[in-house]
């Protein structure tokens, strides 16, 4: 993808965009971030109500009013959007499926690290599988929204993810997590809104593809455990 994003879907009160990697959320250095790149495009005032780290591709939501920006503020503080990511990681985990849970810290050189304390902890359910040659795919859902939470999480279990050069040391074309299915109500209508990785060349093999088809198309169904 060359472009900074795809419109997914034009709502009467939102916007779905698909942000590529590598595109910075606000803007900076002079340079458009993806959302004023897209109210210039657009033509219109637009309002975040959650953000993707620069790395990171996917799903964002941008709200086209400000009442409809407060109410997915609230349905984001009441946990009433279901998030799903997609990762690939190499190297053996520490544990293939289940919780990482701790409170978040920052580090040096603009890194967060994972404490053992759980006062108001990052959260993050998880499965693995491999597909081959020591890879293994990740879905991702996050109970909380902590500025790289996913990254930490999976560095925490001994596999950052593949391309991720702030948290690990194996260089890629691109860090691998992408922003994958949203679901959530919204003034008593549901949406569920899927975009598969169209940029990563792990991401576009057929072991990956085929294990997010066979295995993870409805995240939503998977049989999830209750939060520790």
């Amino acid at each position: 993808m060359t472009s900074a994003y795809q419109i997914v879907s034009q709502q009467d009160d939102f916007i779905i965009i698909n942000k590529a990697a590598n595109v910075h959320f606000h803007s900076q250095d002079g340079t458009a971030g993806v959302v004023a790149q897209v109210e210039i495009d657009l033509g219109v005032k637009l309002f975040a109500v959650h953000r993707l780290d620069t790395p990171t591709s996917g799903l964002l939501i941008l709200a086209k009013t400000s009442e409809a920006a407060n109410r997915f503020t609230q349905m984001f503080t009441a946990h009433q959007v279901q998030k799903y990511y997609l990762a690939i990681a190499t190297g053996k985990p520490k544990k293939k499926q289940g919780w990482i849970i701790g409170d978040m810290a920052k580090s040096r050189r603009s890194m967060y690290k994972l404490l053992r304390t759980k006062e108001n902890p990052a959260i993050t359910h998880f499965f693995s599988l491999s597909i081959g040659s020591g890879i293994r795919a990740y879905l991702l859902k996050p109970f909380s929204g902590k500025t790289h939470q996913l990254r930490v999480a999976l560095a925490s279990v001994g596999v950052p993810i593949l391309g991720d050069n702030l948290y690990g040391k194996q260089t890629s074309d691109r860090c691998y997590l992408h922003a994958y299915q949203l679901n959530f109500c919204y003034l008593e209508q549901e949406y569920q809104f899927t975009q598969l990785p169209i940029e990563g060349a792990y991401f576009l093999t057929e072991p990956m593809q085929q294990c997010v088809q066979d295995n993870w198309s409805l995240p939503a169904q998977l049989d999830w455990p209750q939060k520790p």
